[in-house]
């Protein structure tokens, strides 16, 4: 069974500003370019009939799209920094989307995320990194921020167990472009999900 989450991709240009930031740090495992990803919510492994639901009831959301960027690094981990991130501009309309999927996931029997959302882009796993050499990474990139860039459309990833986190796979996407047609416009309706899910 593969851990389950909701996600917005990330476009080619931001991706490109990313991997300047790669390298630099001794103790740092970069994430590959291609699994740069915000999480939504971390829906975690669930039964069939859980995920059938969740899809079912994301099939729902009305949103239109909206613009954010990418703006500052940081670490998460005060005391023993585990992971190297990037971060997002404040954007209500980000966190809007995020609350109502995170109601929608409650309610289909996804368990709830301990974790206070904050949006971000994992760029590396940090193990062993010393303390100066970290501070000097973050100092230097301090004033990182990318173009605004769209968001048309969130997706349901999944990956398995792997060291590092990835490969990520899309299993549907949702448009947001206030419309009717949800996700009725991609090839992989939810039925086709929920299969690939068990």
């Amino acid at each position: 069974m593969p851990r389950l989450f909701t996600a917005l991709e990330i476009p080619r240009d931001a991706s490109l500003s990313l991997s300047l930031l790669r390298g630099g740090l001794p103790g740092a495992r970069w994430i590959d370019v291609e699994n740069y990803h915000i999480t939504l919510r971390f829906i975690g492994d669930v039964p069939g009939r859980v995920a059938d639901d969740i899809v079912n009831g994301l099939d729902r959301v009305r949103r239109p799209g909206f613009q954010i960027n990418l703006s500052g690094v940081g670490t998460f981990g005060s005391k023993k920094p585990h992971a190297l991130w990037a971060g997002v501009a404040p954007s209500p309309e980000l966190f809007a989307l995020q609350s109502e999927i995170d109601r929608i996931c409650l309610r289909h029997g996804a368990a709830p995320d301990p974790r206070k959302f904050t949006p971000h882009v994992t760029l590396a796993r940090l193990r062993n990194a010393a303390p100066h050499e970290l501070a000097a990474y973050l100092s230097g990139r301090g004033n990182f921020a990318t173009a605004p860039f769209r968001v048309a459309r969130f997706v349901l990833m999944s990956s398995r167990d792997s060291v590092g986190g990835g490969p990520y796979l899309v299993e549907e996407a949702w448009s947001l472009s206030g419309s009717s047609q949800g996700a009725a416009s991609f090839s992989a309706r939810a039925s086709d999900a929920a299969r690939i899910m068990r």
